[in-house]
């Protein structure tokens, strides 16, 4: 059961999610199949993954479900700046790449900070 108060993280992360899925449709529109699918997978994997841990079971499980997420925003990177770089392929628009950073970096300090708490 989804806690009902605000939590920035998993906005953005579904916020992004739905962007990722509209950028994957317009690489399949160009008929780039191979990488819309892997991006559509790890970016959306990221809100996915950020969403279970809000109900983990314990600090340790929460930590390592936000890992799983922070290793998705890498892999979704890594898909993005492919497509940055490939002269046949959309480029994406600056606020996704501007959206995961600021992902990466909230990511980063729950991480951090949840394991200052459980020590």
């Amino acid at each position: 059961m989804q806690n009902q108060k605000a939590n920035i993280i998993v906005e953005k992360t579904l916020s992004f999610s739905i962007e990722i899925i509209k950028f994957s449709e317009r690489l399949e529109l160009q008929k780039k199949y191979v990488i819309a699918k892997q991006l559509l997978r790890a970016g959306t994997s990221i809100g996915a993954n950020v969403w279970e841990a809000q109900n983990a079971e314990s600090k340790v499980d929460f930590i390592h479900k936000m890992k799983i997420a922070a290793k998705e925003a890498d892999e979704t990177s890594y898909w993005l700046k492919l497509c940055e770089l490939s002269e046949t392929y959309p480029k994406p628009q600056k606020v996704i790449i501007e959206e995961l950073t600021q992902i990466i970096r909230i990511i980063s300090k729950i991480i951090s900070s949840s394991k200052v708490d459980s020590k």
